[in-house]
């Protein structure tokens, strides 16, 4: 074996000593992670993302993803014909719409991630929040400022929900038999219509219910930066709502910081906002000394 084969192998044994006492201390516990962005259209991306979660799986830890698919549910809307309303941003969810989002997320999307994880040597189950009671839904209200009168006015966003109760009976059998949920943010409300439910609110509530040590939320950005574009690497929901009184945080990082913080406080032990375009950033960010995004724990 040459010198620089020595260090090569040298460098790994190293890395896995650094991740020991991670694989220690998390064994057992139980991981949540939002997958989504830019990183769900990259088959490199995916297959990279794939092992991170069969490795986690492997050392004893038991993940749970959640996943999106907005680009994709407006593509496959654009392709059928069905026309999308959008107000303030947010996508009016009518019947039609609504069926195609669960075809889209419970089929394509949700299969093609349990398709990527048995690639890598993991067994996979893919439901949505649906299936054995796992989330039960209400219907979001949302309300908006005419912008000549000022008057506060609601807005009716059609069959889009936000969790109300989280039952993980389901995750925990899946769990405990060696598999991992693969989840698409879909829910049944109690009207017994369908809702389709923000990836990341979704993650976060799945996460409070299971008590998990962690929830990644996978983005396109490198995670909370400040106004001068640095990374801010450690923040609690104070640090946050100063940030966001002065401006440093806006726009979309906005509700998954408050999902960030609406974990953390319901009973996940630490929230990670970091960049899924990154290869195996989730492994950097937690079983490296250095990490890789912003972590989030309660005050």
């Amino acid at each position: 074996m040459s010198v620089s084969e020595d260090k090569t192998m040298l460098a790994k044994a190293e890395t896995l000593i650094e991740a020991l006492p991670f694989f220690q201390r998390y064994a057992g516990r139980t991981f949540v992670v939002k997958y989504g962005g830019h990183a769900m259209g990259d088959p490199e991306a995916a297959r990279d993302f794939a092992e991170d979660i069969v490795l986690l799986k492997a050392v004893g830890i038991n993940p749970v993803v959640v996943h999106g698919g907005g680009p994709q549910i407006g593509a496959m809307l654009k392709k059928l014909g069905v026309e999308s309303t959008f107000v303030d941003g947010l996508r009016v969810t009518d019947k039609a719409t609504a069926e195609v989002a669960e075809m889209v997320l419970s089929g394509a999307i949700n299969k093609e991630l349990v398709g990527w994880i048995a690639n890598a040597g993991g067994k996979a189950i893919g439901i949505s929040g649906k299936d054995g009671g796992l989330v039960k839904a209400t219907k979001v209200n949302r309300t908006t400022k005419d912008p000549e009168s000022n008057i506060e006015q609601a807005i009716d966003l059609g069959f889009v929900g936000e969790p109300s109760v989280v039952d993980t009976t389901l995750l925990e059998t899946v769990s405990k038999a060696g598999m991992i949920p693969v989840i698409a943010p879909i829910g049944a409300g109690e009207d017994g219509h369908t809702y389709n439910i923000n990836a990341d609110t979704m993650a976060g509530a799945i996460a409070a219910a299971l008590g998990a040590a962690r929830l990644f939320l996978l983005t396109d950005v490198p995670g909370v930066l400040d106004k001068q574009k640095n990374l801010l690497t450690d923040l609690t929901p104070s640090d946050i709502a100063k940030l966001q009184a002065d401006g440093t945080i806006s726009g979309g990082m906005i509700p998954k910081l408050e999902t960030c913080v609406h974990a953390v406080e319901a009973g996940c032990e630490a929230a990670v906002v970091l960049d899924g375009r990154v290869p195996h950033a989730m492994l950097l960010e937690f079983f490296t000394s250095r990490g890789a995004g912003t972590l989030i724990r309660a005050d």
